[in-house]
């Protein structure tokens, strides 16, 4: 099941949840408040006080997860101009030496195309990673081959440290992509929460006047729209919300190397 089936069924489980919980909240209330004291003032400040968990919970994850979209957006686009750096820094090996490298760079940056532009086809993108991770395995050497037989030092010191530059922020964003994601603890919080809180309003609602489905339809939507929105920008490969846009850094690089 892809990721958007998933985030959706979540969201419409979640909105069912919340009104079936306000039902029960409702039953118990006019079963149970009749025995007890009206305007407990206690009872409403712990009610209060998970009205504000479930706020500040909703608040926190929601801004974790536009950071880390735009972050994964500027890596993108500091990965783009690591590779064109060093690519134009194989300017400084003797000329025999350029082809070759040249070749596997063009190779090297269709693969870390590939790994984004397979998804939501896993396999695919890992296989494409692979291919990447296997090319700068055969770069390296190469490189450092190059630059010995330059005899310079300069050269040595300006390529090789932009190709571990580059090396570097690839892995940093593959780490980005596959591991920088909340626990999925968080989320299941957030859910229990959500629901908790639809029982207590159940409970603190009026028996007598029947089912106020306005105020609990409004309270559902916007609670499983506000999770749905969550688990999309959270995996922006997978989703409805992508930042394939800022691929096309990626794009042009790739047509000004021929």
């Amino acid at each position: 099941m892809d990721h958007t089936s998933v985030a959706l069924l979540s969201s419409a489980g979640l909105f069912l949840g919340i009104l079936l919980a306000f039902e029960a909240g409702r039953l118990m209330g006019i079963r149970w408040l009749p025995k007890s004291k009206s305007g407990n003032t206690a009872a409403g400040l712990l009610d209060g006080a998970v009205y504000a968990l479930l706020g500040l919970l909703i608040a926190f994850t929601f801004s974790g997860a536009a950071s880390r979209f735009d972050y994964r957006r500027e890596l993108v686009v500091e990965e783009a101009n690591a590779i064109g750096t060093a690519y134009l820094r194989l300017d400084l090996l003797p000329v025999d030496a350029q082809p070759a490298l040249r070749a596997l760079f063009r190779q090297y940056l269709d693969a870390r195309l590939d790994m984004t532009r397979k998804l939501p086809d896993i396999k695919a993108s890992r296989a494409a990673l692979a291919r990447a991770n296997a090319l700068q395995g055969q770069i390296w050497p190469m490189a450092v081959k190059a630059c010995q037989a330059s005899g310079s030092v300069p050269t040595t010191t300006l390529l090789l440290a932009a190709l571990n530059q580059m090396f570097d922020i690839a892995n940093l964003r593959t780490t980005t992509s596959l591991e920088m994601h909340p626990p999925k603890v968080v989320f299941v919080m957030l859910f229990l929460l959500a629901l908790i809180s639809s029982v207590l309003v159940g409970y603190e609602a009026d028996g007598d006047r029947g089912r106020n489905w306005v105020h609990v339809l409004v309270f559902a939507v916007i609670i499983s729209g506000t999770v749905y929105v969550i688990l999309d920008v959270e995996y922006p490969r997978l989703g409805q919300i992508r930042i394939d846009s800022v691929d096309r850094v990626f794009l042009d690089l790739r047509k000004s190397m021929g």
